[in-house]
């Protein structure tokens, strides 16, 4: 089991009006994913309320911060039970088949403009034989040619401009790995997490963005900017690309500073505690999907 002590410190300057926050940065609760000792510090006195989405599972903290200085701190303890499969078994399910929450995922969205990657996709992975290595080829693919690179994109870049530029960060890389899975008709979706196990030269650790995709009963982790360990990915939020998945949406003039993230792992062999590592298996964080209805024809 992978165990994760995960710190999370934002902090801001908040105009003469005070602002309006909308976070999400708790981490998510899944079958897998087992959330624990949960500890959250507001540095201004003020009243705050969390919701979970019952669809998404996201979990979503708002507050109303008055004039001067807000620090947020975030610990918790997450014990990451993944399951783990043979990719060699995984398949691509049929969109008949598909559950209810998949279908969502097959259509373009703001910054996945899938329809506009059709003829690309079916000419790269058309031919490809359906299952895990076809969404493998696609993530390779993404990896191969895009450059990751900082200050080369913004918060409105999408996959079709990734795709002319051939750089940008792991938003960039995520939104067009979900565009070209899409345009082949297989479910894809954004996931923000903190990423785990990067390169230090790519600077200090960070939020990340990764994807998820539907094969055989569940959604399955890709990491298409190949800077991380998925094995050590903290789930936060689904979302069908960065538009509805920021850590933080500010209604106001606010001043902000890089986030603080620490991911610290707990390694107890006695205790079945293991450092996240790369491993050839299929890895999923999410609850296994209700299977889609059946309807008998008349």
């Amino acid at each position: 089991m992978i165990r994760i002590d995960l710190r999370v410190e934002l902090r801001y300057q908040v105009g003469g009006a005070g602002a309006d926050f909308l976070f999400d940065f708790h981490a998510a609760k899944t079958r897998s994913q087992i959330v624990s000792d949960e500890n959250l510090t507001i540095d201004q006195p003020i009243p705050y309320r969390i919701d979970e989405d019952p669809v998404t599972g996201n979990r979503y903290l708002r507050l109303r911060a008055l004039p001067g200085p807000l620090t947020l701190q975030y610990a918790v303890t997450v014990d990451l039970q993944h399951h783990q499969a043979d990719p060699l078994q995984l398949t691509e399910v049929p969109i008949y088949d598909l559950p209810v929450e998949a279908i969502d995922y097959l259509y373009p969205s703001r910054y996945c403009q899938s329809d506009r990657f059709v003829d690309l996709a079916a000419n790269l992975f058309g031919g490809l034989p359906r299952g895990y290595g076809r969404v493998s080829a696609i993530c390779q693919w993404v990896q191969r040619h895009v450059r990751f690179t900082f200050n080369t994109s913004s918060a409105a870049t999408s996959a079709i401009e990734t795709f002319a530029d051939r750089v940008g960060i792991c938003r960039d890389f995520a939104h067009l790995m979900i565009a070209l899975c899409r345009a082949v008709n297989i479910p894809a979706r954004f996931v923000t997490g903190t990423d785990y196990g990067a390169d230090p030269a790519l600077g200090p650790p960070d939020f990340h963005a990764y994807v998820e995709v539907f094969l055989g009963d569940r959604w399955y982790i890709f990491d298409p900017s190949g800077t991380g360990i998925p094995m050590g990915f903290v789930r936060i939020a689904t979302s069908h690309d960065a538009a509805d998945a920021a850590f933080a949406c500010i209604f106001g003039a606010v001043g902000w500073q890089a986030p603080v993230i620490l991911a610290t792992p707990v390694e107890d062999a006695s205790r079945n505690l293991f450092a996240p590592s790369h491993c050839d298996q299929a890895l999923s964080t999410s609850d296994t999907a209700e299977p889609a209805a059946t309807q008998m024809s008349s």
